[in-house]
């Protein structure tokens, strides 16, 4: 099944709601990076987020950034989406191992760490990005993100991210919801929110079980009449290229590209993304040089 996001409001209610099926694009960052499973749930879960936020840009070329480093031994986790929420990231220690939480439940929380924040830079076209900052509240990333949204952007939020890594490291499923209030919103609306958010429990659990990310949101929301406004399709998508490196190493500035080809005779420059290699050459980096 391809990876999708579906939108959603409700027709009695001041709430508009996303849900995510991120299980490919989980997948993909996984072989890419070659994590362990307690990195593979807290990349997967960042990307994931990501995704949801970089879809509800209303900028064509407008992206978000995640960035979130608690101190944990993951190191850092960074997340990018374009305003389709097609994303790519990296995690920086990705092969690291920790107990497990609970029966069958991965300790992201222990593995992001609690000793740092949570980064939020959205670019919208304009000069400068908008960039929000919050302490990590658990470091399991839905929460955070939740946090967030309260903290940074006055939205009330309920968030829940999932990801379920099977026996031989494959992602068996991944998915989510993010659920806003829009103003006007009372208590009974919350209640019934809440109560529909502990109905569901884990994500993971129904994904695992065959449930699309519109049942995910119908039975959360099951106490609202929904209308589904559309679904995107979604990926893991690099836009890296041979062009940008070159652009890279030019960035470097013609003292250091000189020292370059002395000390090394050529580059190899990798993408932290999608790890792909692009290599240039004694003659190509002295042209490089000399067009500075």
């Amino acid at each position: 099944m391809k990876d999708y996001i579906v939108r959603m409001i409700a027709k009695d209610a001041p709430i508009k709601a996303t849900a995510i099926q991120g299980r490919a694009m989980v997948q993909r960052a996984r072989e890419i990076h070659h994590t362990l499973p307690v990195a593979t749930a807290a990349l997967g879960r960042s990307l994931m987020a990501a995704s949801i936020m970089g879809q509800q840009l209303k900028e064509e070329k407008g992206s978000v950034t995640l960035r979130i480093n608690g101190g944990g031994p993951l190191g850092a986790i960074l997340a990018v989406s374009d305003s389709g929420g097609n994303v790519r990231g990296y995690v920086q220690n990705g092969q690291i191992e920790l107990p497990l939480k609970g029966p069958a439940k991965l300790d992201v929380g222990t593995a992001v760490g609690t000793a740092g924040a949570l980064t939020v830079i959205k670019d919208l076209g304009m000069k400068e990005p908008y960039v929000g900052t919050i302490p990590l509240a658990s470091g399991e990333i839905a929460e955070d993100i939740t946090a967030y949204f309260v903290e940074s952007e006055q939205i009330p939020t309920a968030c829940a991210l999932g990801v379920l890594v099977d026996r031989d490291l494959s992602v068996a499923a991944a998915g989510g919801y993010l659920i806003q209030l829009l103003p006007g919103a009372d208590d009974s609306v919350i209640d019934k929110i809440e109560a529909g958010i502990a109905r569901v429990g884990q994500v993971t659990e129904k994904l695992n079980q065959g449930m699309s990310a519109e049942e995910l949101l119908g039975l959360v929301l099951g106490d609202f009449q929904l209308e589904k406004l559309e679904t995107i399709p979604v990926e893991y998508r690099c836009y890296c290229s041979r062009e940008r490196m070159r652009t890279a190493l030019v960035s470097l500035g013609k003292q250091e590209l000189l020292d370059l080809i002395a000390e090394q005779g050529r580059a190899e420059m990798t993408c932290q993304f999608c790890d792909a290699v692009h290599v240039f050459e004694r003659e190509e980096l002295e042209d490089l040089a000399a067009s500075l």
